[in-house]
């Protein structure tokens, strides 16, 4: 299962999901097309290379901090996918240098090796995702994050994701307060950095 965050990364997970033996979903989000969203310019990319794939898998780091925040223990690491990224990324500009983001590209299989390394760095956790948080796959990533990385961890893993309702509304304001956006997301990670 793969939800690609750029237009490079469409393309590579896509031909590993043709050269993959098994079936693969692909998940997209409607606003990364053209990105027509504010603040996700950053999903247009230049196609890498004509043969260009990307392992199924395989997490990607889309910004890091710094090591002076990482060694006073002012650090954090964001994991997510899809718009999530973007949500993060335009968050972590409140930040500076205080925030790592892992693009997840891969929901299954998961990089744990990625994750739990990240988490054992930074020691605090924040999970962003688009789906409504309560039983979802980012709270069973949050209790293997805990279960992993408990003795590393300076704070609670928190996972920030939609409301709990059965459809995200056709109405644009309605939509925006149900699922999570870059202010929501900088409120968390305010509230985690000062945990």
């Amino acid at each position: 299962m793969v939800y690609p965050s750029t237009g490079a990364d469409l393309k590579g997970l896509m031909k590993a999901a043709y050269y993959d033996p098994n079936p693969v979903v692909m998940l997209e989000h409607k606003g990364l097309y053209w990105s027509k969203i504010k603040g996700t310019d950053d999903a247009k990319t230049i196609e890498p290379d004509e043969e260009y794939i990307i392992p199924l898998g395989k997490a990607r780091t889309v910004i890091t901090a710094d090591d002076d925040k990482i060694n006073a223990g002012e650090s954090m690491v964001i994991i997510t996918y899809g718009m999530g990224v973007y949500w993060s990324k335009n968050a972590a500009k409140n930040f500076e240098g205080k925030i790592e983001i892992i693009d997840l590209r891969t929901l299954y299989p998961l990089d744990e090796a990625a994750i739990f390394d990240a988490v054992k760095e930074h020691h605090r956790a924040l999970i962003v995702t688009e789906e409504p948080y309560n039983n979802s796959f980012a709270q069973a990533l949050c209790g293997r994050i805990q279960q992993h990385c408990f003795q590393y961890l300076d704070a609670p893993v928190m996972v920030i994701g939609s409301e709990n309702l059965p459809a995200i509304p056709l109405n644009t304001t309605l939509e925006f307060t149900m699922i999570p956006n870059t202010e929501k997301v900088s409120t968390v990670i305010e509230k985690l950095l000062a945990y």
